[in-house]
């Protein structure tokens, strides 16, 4: 794929970076094509940026401040990565935005900090803004506007946040204000770190709050912040906890590699993925702090084919934007704080700008990403995932073990401690993910939730959810965990249990299921998407869906499906996932069951080789005896579930 013209970039070095082409002058001329576009669409003082888009639940002053926060970041990448020897009115712009959006008779200015408001995100991103441009914007400013500044900023001192990630925001915010001079509370600092130690579970990983709540946020968040923390305290006023932050984020950044195909593409899964390209946070992260196990042509090949990726798919657009989806805009990927503005915490990926440009991450040659040299298999027991890649077709594959964005245990009392609080969200609930697809997830496609899910479904049709997970097992290439299941009238939970097997290209599920007589069993593969509508095809015991470019999602029944005829199929939808406008599940289907407990064993495969669904079934044989499933491989190797 080519990238647009419209970003106007240098030639590319096949001798510097072979499997990119792309260069620190790259970045230089995204960065500077973002930030030019962003000037139409500023208010006269440069304090908003208000964008075209949806609006967020926040409010268009609030949407217009997130504008001017999150693009200073990037502002700032540039401007103090190039020594200050930018074009001047980038910042004079931000200097002036700084003056308008702290005075109050601006007509531009900046809502207060109040508890839990959205305005308390976009400080964050404005303080550390400051502290990496302070020779050039902060200490140039005029005495007063410095004062507006800092009494903005103060009503994060004793102020409530979201106990969450939100409490690192005010950790960042106060440390600057300590930086200044100005008034703050230590307490509120201290007390943000030690929160975060509650949600550390290990291995690297942290949950975001209580519960399991792991997706990206443990990235460009848990661990970006209390290094960014650590960078306006410096040395000696971190209290040693920074070396702990950099040996956390080490470990991380071990397995977080094995998280990006080969196209550059990070897995979909979690929410806020608008935020794109900010999933490089933590690796650029691991090279300022000097902290990263990834060798410097391996952090920047990761990095910029994770830009190159999305500046190939038209990321931003012709206008120079950044818009509310993934490639195109596609609002079912957002959420409701989700504003014209939001995608802009994208300028995280552009942290390796502040690496000055004779470091080796920029001046040595590329290296290949772990999928392009062989087939991974990665095991991560504090999320419950399994990450498998194949190094022929350079897909990634994340099997869903363990992270449901639900409340921890006990729920609300209005909520059944096993099935969690609130509706299953697409971007958690699915059994299977991956760097090639996404979940489907418009309204109106949750209603079936077909794709990457086991479901019992009611006789009227309905199908039940998954919600708690609980993991049971994470180790090696297997996987499992249990979600109880209810459908309409009936007050039972059922149990469903599955384990994930991988071998090769494949996925094994082994399903242990509680149904209700007359319900039906039903088995979803990967959604696969495209701007035409994906080939399908279909026996008695398998189903496939395939992309004018190749990629094929099918599941193939291997053991207890019996659904005749009618047992595999596969469901078309439009407008419902963030990779096309087309898109198609395979799928299989049981016989409606007589009630009590059965086992189903299928095949699933995402693979942009070709598949032969038919030859599949010989590729595995079961054996079904009391409680163990065996699965006997044509190699020979043997596994017992």
């Amino acid at each position: 794929m080519s990238v647009a013209p419209h970003l106007q970039l240098p030639p590319t070095d096949r001798v510097l970076s072979s499997r990119t082409g792309w260069t620190r002058a790259h970045w230089e001329a995204t960065a500077d094509r973002m930030l030019d576009a962003l000037t139409p669409y500023a208010t006269p003082g440069f304090a908003q940026y208000r964008l075209p888009g949806r609006g967020s639940w926040s409010g268009v002053v609030s949407d217009g401040l997130e504008g001017f926060a999150r693009s200073f970041l990037l502002a700032a990448c540039r401007i103090a990565g190039a020594g200050g020897a930018v074009d001047p009115s980038l910042t004079e712009r931000y200097a002036a935005g700084l003056a308008a959006g702290t005075d109050p008779g601006s007509g531009e200015a900046w809502p207060r900090l109040t508890d839990c408001s959205q305005q308390m995100v976009e400080a964050a991103s404005v303080a550390v803004a400051l502290h990496e441009t302070r020779p050039w914007i902060w200490d140039r400013l005029d005495a007063g506007v410095q004062e507006r500044v800092v009494d903005w900023f103060s009503g994060f001192v004793a102020g409530r946040t979201w106990d969450n990630n939100w409490r690192l925001f005010q950790v960042v915010s106060e440390q600057f204000l300590a930086s200044v001079g100005a008034p703050y509370s230590r307490s509120d600092i201290e007390g943000g770190l030690d929160r975060i130690e509650d949600w550390y579970v290990g291995d690297g990983w942290y949950t975001d709050g209580d519960g399991r709540n792991f997706d990206y946020y443990v990235g460009w968040a848990m661990h970006l912040y209390p290094l960014l923390w650590a960078r306006i305290a410096g040395p000696d006023g971190d209290g040693g906890r920074a070396a702990v932050y950099r040996e956390r984020l080490s470990r991380f950044l071990e397995d977080y590699q094995h998280f990006f195909g080969s196209d550059g593409a990070p897995v979909h899964q979690g929410r806020s993925l608008t935020y794109r390209f900010a999933a490089l946070a933590p690796v650029w992260m691991g090279a300022l702090a000097d902290c990263t196990p990834l060798p410097p042509g391996l952090t920047r090949r990761l990095a910029s084919g994770t830009l190159r990726h999305f500046a190939e798919r038209g990321v931003p657009d012709e206008r120079g934007l950044l818009t509310l989806g993934w490639y195109d805009t596609f609002l079912p990927s957002t959420q409701p704080y989700s504003g014209p503005a939001s995608p802009y915490w994208a300028s995280k990926g552009f942290l390796g700008l502040l690496l000055p440009a004779d470091h080796a991450v920029w001046t040595e040659r590329e290296l290949p990403l772990p999928v392009e040299e062989s087939d991974t298999y990665t095991a991560l027991p504090a999320p419950g995932w399994l990450l498998h890649g194949t190094r022929h077709d350079g897909i990634v594959r994340l099997v869903n073990h363990g992270s449901d964005h639900n409340p921890p245990a006990p729920a609300p009392a209005d909520a059944d401690p096993d099935l969690g609080a609130g509706e299953d969200d697409p971007h958690y609930a699915k059994l299977g993910y991956s760097t090639a697809t996404a979940p489907e997830s418009a309204p109106h496609a949750l209603a079936r939730t077909v794709d990457g899910h086991l479901a019992l479904v009611a006789p009227d049709g309905t199908p039940s959810r998954r919600r708690r997970i609980h993991p049971l097992r994470c180790a090696d290439r297997v996987a499992a965990s249990w979600s109880a299941a209810r459908l309409p009238g009936d007050e039972r939970a059922y149990r469903i249990e599955t384990t994930s097997v991988l071998h090769g290209p494949w996925e094994i599920r082994v399903h242990r299921v509680e149904s209700p007589e007359g319900a039906v069993v039903r088995e979803g593969g990967h959604a696969v998407a495209d701007r035409t509508s994906p080939f399908a095809s279909s026996g008695p015991d398998w189903a496939l869906a395939r992309t004018a470019e190749g990629l094929t999602s099918a599941v193939v029944a291997l053991y207890g499906w019996d659904g005749g005829a009618d047992g595999a199929a596969v469901a078309r939808d439009v407008e419902s996932n963030a990779y096309g406008p087309h898109s198609a599940v395979p799928y299989l289907r049981s016989a409606p069951r007589p009630g009590g407990r059965s086992v189903h064993v299928s095949l699933v495969v995402l693979s942009r080789d070709s598949v032969h669904p038919e030859a599949l079934r010989t590729a595995v044989r079961v054996r079904v005896d009391g409680d163990a499933v065996v699965l006997t491989f044509l190699d020979g190797s043997r596994v017992e579930v």
